[in-house]
């Protein structure tokens, strides 16, 4: 059962590390070297964690690191998890419920995306202020457990705006563009079509990808408040501006934009 595999988990690594962490960070593809700026206090590979998934994907280093930064205790996942990859949903979030049972009070989530705002330029950072799921599954599908969360979660208020208008404030202040905007979820692990893309831009989607969603709607679930922001790594609107991409140009793009993601993050972290 879901809830047992849960305290299962929290009880190993808790056997591991008396460390509490008060924010979880989840990093999404080429973003693992936020990782080299944390005071490391433990860390633990998910593969000796009991119930955690393994990362497949390229630019993820697949381990939970526990230790400070900005003088904040976190827990990072240095890698996450995909629906494309294989895992149902309940296994792409499982780790978010254990973080949210090791008692973290917010949780911070990354990922890399797809712009389809013809204003959104690559390397532009987004705060996602709503979403749009294209998923062909939910996480939350099946039996409900009333110890983890509600039947039916109310998604109104899923992303704090003012939260988001603070990382605006801090980007301004160090010279990093930044926008809020709407990200739509799709499966993967392809990437759009053309079409997909003037589909997406016409339902009000600024922003596309294939993660971070499912992993939302969990933190909802179990009223885990986030905070989202996303890399654009290649434009995909307007249509003529579109050119073919790869996981390497994506984690190339992630590399050099990490700095300034590090520079919100930890900002962020030092006021709230």
């Amino acid at each position: 059962m879901l809830y047992d595999q849960i305290q299962e988990t929290v009880q190993f690594i808790v056997s591991k590390t008396k460390f509490q962490p008060e924010f979880g960070i989840i990093l999404g593809t080429g973003l693992g070297l936020l990782t080299d700026e944390i005071e490391v206090v433990f860390e633990i590979a998910y593969a000796d964690i009991p119930h955690f998934p393994i990362s497949t994907v390229q630019g993820h280093k697949s381990k939970l690191i526990f230790g400070k930064l900005a003088d904040k205790n976190i827990v990072a996942m240095a890698g996450r998890f995909h629906f494309y990859e294989g895992y149902s949903m309940q296994q792409v979030t499982f780790p978010v419920r254990v973080l949210k049972s090791l008692n973290i009070k917010r949780l911070i989530i990354s990922n890399v995306s797809g712009s389809t705002n013809a204003s959104y330029n690559t390397g532009d950072i987004v705060f996602i202020k709503d979403h749009i799921n294209l998923q062909p599954e939910n996480p939350l599908r099946g039996f409900n457990d009333d110890r983890l969360g509600p039947r039916f979660p109310d998604m109104l208020k899923t992303y704090d705006r003012n939260l988001n208008a603070l990382a605006l404030d801090i980007a301004k202040q160090h010279n990093i563009t930044a926008h809020e905007g709407i990200y739509v979820a799709l499966q993967g692990p392809n990437l759009e079509t053309p079409a997909e893309y003037q589909f997406i831009h016409r339902i009000g989607g600024d922003l596309v990808g294939m993660s971070t969603v499912p992993e939302v709607l969990v933190a909802r679930h179990m009223s885990l408040p986030v905070f989202v922001l996303s890399i654009v790594s290649n434009k995909c609107f307007p249509i003529e501006e579109i050119s073919e991409t790869t996981v390497e140009d994506v984690i190339q793009l992630a590399n050099e934009v990490q700095p300034k993601m590090s520079i919100i993050i930890k900002e962020i972290l030092k006021k709230i």
